[in-house]
Formats: structure tokens, C-alpha cells, sequence
């Protein structure tokens, strides 16, 4: 693609990077084909081509962003199938973050838009402050009543059906803390508590604490650690943003100075894309060179069960099937596909994936809440594709998308809890009640070093 920024503009680093992005795309439109959106409304505008178009031109004018623009920008859900699909290597993910931070500059929402994405960007990313409004939605479902039907309505009904009937109590990551390995130490990590997970089901956070406490690993919650800042970061608000990822790179800096770090563990994936990204998120800042070590150290927890050698400890219930949800941040994110399949088969699940599993269902951190009729479509196309498989529940690596696959009568649950259950475990509180798994054959070879 030719571009046309001036030397003036070209001496902003952002734009610099910015003009690298588009030149290397050749209009090839391989990425309509898997864009979710595109899929569902099929306007070119909504499409990756189509936003890049239109980044373009609003950065190469230097105009403030217009509403169509921002409407179009507002409508992508961050997937990253486009980059997945993309030949010519098309780096849509610093595009689209860069053009999202222009339209929050440049762009007056309209009121109930602003306050909104306010009330987001200074809730969900505290987990007090969250469990606080998750009690008050819960509390304002209950008493019912008239919403209304403007586009405010629609969202606030939206985040009303995604709050829990109930929350559920304080998980073990809650707080800062050191959970000792069991036996011969193989490894020390730290893992990312987060601010939405450990509110909405922190049994996630248990599982892996104890999985890995089980298999040799000290489990470190950094004092000072906290939201990733992917949550912020979407939204546009940048500086928010940069501030979640100093404190977590000040946070786990510390721990590794102190006592060492083998790993950086995440157990929510649209987390692990953001930390995987610290280096390139802050690398004009004084932590530029931490930063990238933090991420060079992160991993998914499938990845490291994979290093570690996971193993069993007893057998699943006969024909117990899982259905396997590549959530988006990690299947495109960070390019992890194969690791929880072959973590849950060895676990001895029977596995099945659904068709177009390329696809979002819909969550995309506050998409959901920000964008629900689209969602929601989303929602309903990727269960179609799942019920047919007839599973007994829907393993994911992201609470958001169990969150948005829930209710709907297969239990959603991650993968950490099943492999958890097998390797030792309590039987995860959703999967339908059945007979007791039996015990393992005792020639199942043991696991080996870090």
C-alpha cells in the first residue's frame, strides 16, 4: 500500500511504525474471509482492509477522527484472525492499538458513550471495585424492572446478563503471597492475578496453583502486581494502560531480583497477549529494557504445562467429551493452538473442535458490553457450531469467553480445571455429576525436568 506522510509526520516514532504497517499490506483482502465482523455484516468498512483504509486516512490528513471512523474502529474486536490469515505479515494488532489511542484523542463520543467507557476503564480493572458493581448489578436484576431501549439500555442490559446470580468467594490469589511446591522444587513463577478473573471465578487461579504446587513449581502473587492494562488499553486509554504495565513490571522485577523467576504465568490469555506485548507497549519509556525481559519471560499456562511434562493421575469418565474453544488471544494472540489440545487429550479427554474455530465468539474483554448486538451474534453463531458436537462442557484458555459462552447449557469451563481434576484435583463444581474417574494405569511415565 503507498503512503503519503509527510517528513513532518514520519518524525513521530508512532507514525513511523505506523507507515511500516501499511505499506506492508498489498490489498490482498485474505483477511475478510476470517474477520468476524466482515462474516457478520459484511461492509467492507468492517473489515481489516477496510479499517486499514481508513486509518490511513485519517493519519496521513492528521484530522481528528469522525464518527464513522470511529464507529468502524469501535466495531473490531481485536481478534487477530486477520493476522493469522494475513501472507504478507500485516502487523494489524500496533494498527489498530495506535488508531484506537488517535480516536480517544481526537474524537468527542457522545455522553452516554464517555461515561460509560469511564465507568469501565474505573471499575473492571480493581477487583473491589468490581465485586462491589458485580453486587449492585446483581441487586438491580433482582428488583427488574424498565431499561429502556436507546443504545445506553442495550449496554447496561448487556452488562447485567453477563454478571453472576451469584460471586463466588475469594479465591487463593486474591492476595499476594508464595504457595510452596510440593516435594523437590522444579521451578519458581509468578502468576498473574489479574483483576476480572479472580472476581468472576477465581476457582481458575486455584487449579492452577495447586496443579503446579503439585508438580514441583513455587507459585509467586507479586505484591504491587495487578491488571494486565489490556482492559484500558483497548479502550484506547493509553496512559492507563502503560501505568497497569509499570507496576507489573516494577512488581515481578523485584521477584526476580529477590528470588528468581523461571517464568511469568498467565491462566487467562487476552492477559498473556498484553504481557507478551510489554516490550513493544513500552518501549519508549525508561522501562523499555525490563519491560522486554518481562515479556520474554511470560507464558500461557499450557505452555509451561507442555515444559513441565504434564501428566495424569487418574482416568476421566468414560466418553466425557470436550469441546475445545480457541479463544483469540491465544490461538492468534500468541500463536498458541496445539498446546491445550494435546494437554487435554493427554489428560485422556476425548476432544472436539468445532467448525470455523478461527472465529471470536464474541467477547473481546468489553466488547460484549460496548458492542452486544454484534456480540451477541457471535455469540449464538460459535454455539451452533459447538452443540453439534454434543459435548458435556467447553473448555477455553480466557475467562472471557467462558463468561460469554455461558448460560447456555453446556458448562464452560478452562482447561487448568480439567487437567487439575486429572492430575489430582477436585472434579470442577460445573461438569454434569457422574461416577468417580477411575485410577490410572500405573505405567504412565512419570514427568520429567523443567
Amino acid at each position: 500500500m503507498q503512503t503519503n506522510f509527510t517528513p513532518e509526520q514520519l518524525a513521530d516514532p508512532d507514525i513511523a511504525i505506523a507507515d511500516k504497517i501499511l505499506r506492508s499490506c498489498v490489498h490482498c483482502g485474505f483477511c475478510t474471509a476470517t474477520c468476524p465482523t466482515f462474516v457478520t455484516i459484511g461492509d467492507e468498512d468492517d473489515s481489516p482492509r477496510g479499517r486499514i483504509y481508513l486509518i490511513k486516512d485519517m493519519l496521513e490528513t492528521g484530522v481528528p477522527a469522525s464518527e464513522p471512523v470511529a464507529l468502524h474502529l469501535d466495531r473490531c474486536l481485536s481478534c487477530l484472525s486477520c493476522m493469522t490469515t494475513c501472507p504478507s505479515g500485516v502487523d494489524y494488532m500496533h494498527l489498530i492499538d495506535h488508531a484506537r489511542v488517535r480516536v480517544e484523542e481526537t474524537y468527542t463520543r457522545p455522553r452516554h458513550d464517555r461515561a460509560l467507557r469511564a465507568l469501565l476503564a474505573a471499575i473492571l480493572p480493581y477487583p473491589a471495585r468490581m465485586r462491589l458493581a458485580l453486587r449492585g448489578a446483581r441487586l438491580a436484576r433482582l428488583v427488574g424492572g424498565p431499561i429502556g431501549s436507546g443504545a445506553f439500555a442495550r449496554r447496561l442490559r448487556a452488562m447485567l446478563d453477563l454478571a453472576p446470580a451469584r460471586l463466588p468467594l475469594r479465591g487463593a490469589a486474591e492476595r499476594p503471597g508464595v504457595f510452596p511446591a510440593e516435594g523437590t522444587r522444579r521451578a519458581r513463577v509468578a502468576l498473574l492475578a489479574g483483576c476480572a478473573q479472580p472476581v468472576l471465578d477465581p476457582g481458575i487461579h486455584d487449579a492452577t496453583i495447586r496443579l503446579l504446587t503439585r508438580m514441583g513449581v513455587e507459585v509467586v502473587i507479586a505484591k504491587g502486581a495487578g491488571c494486565c492494562g489490556a482492559l484500558t488499553h483497548h479502550l484506547g486509554k493509553h496512559e492507563a494502560a502503560l501505568d497497569f504495565a509499570r507496576a507489573n513490571v516494577a512488581a515481578w522485577s523485584r521477584e526476580i531480583e529477590a528470588g528468581g523467576l523461571d517464568a511469568i504465568v498467565t491462566d487467562t490469555s487476552g492477559c498473556g497477549t498484553v504481557l507478551k506485548d510489554y516490550g513493544f507497549l513500552l518501549r519508549d519509556s525508561r522501562e523499555a529494557e525490563e519491560a522486554a525481559r518481562i515479556a520474554a519471560f511470560s507464558v500461557d499456562i499450557s505452555e509451561l504445562l507442555i515444559r513441565l511434562d504434564y501428566r495424569p493421575s487418574r482416568n476421566p469418565e468414560p466418553g466425557l467429551i470436550i469441546a475445545y474453544h480457541a479463544a483469540c488471544s491465544l490461538q492468534h494472540g500468541q500463536k498458541v493452538t496445539e498446546a491445550p489440545k494435546i494437554l487435554l487429550e493427554r489428560a485422556g479427554f476425548t476432544v472436539a473442535e468445532p467448525r470455523d474455530a478461527h472465529l471470536c465468539c464474541g467477547s473481546a474483554g468489553t466488547y460484549n458490553i460496548l458492542q452486544p448486538e454484534i456480540a451477541g451474534q457471535l455469540r449464538t453463531r460459535k454455539l451452533d457450531t459447538i452443540r453439534p458436537l454434543k459435548p458435556h462442557a467447553i473448555a477455553a484458555g480466557n475467562i472471557g469467553c467462558l463468561t460469554q459462552l455461558g448460560g447456555a447449557g453446556i458448562p464452560t469451563v478452562h482447561t487448568v480445571e480439567l487437567l487439575d481434576w486429572m492430575a489430582g484435583g477436585p472434579r470442577p463444581a460445573k461438569l454434569p455429576s457422574a461416577a468417580a474417574p477411575a485410577a490410572a494405569p500405573a505405567n504412565l511415565p512419570p514427568g520429567n525436568g523443567f
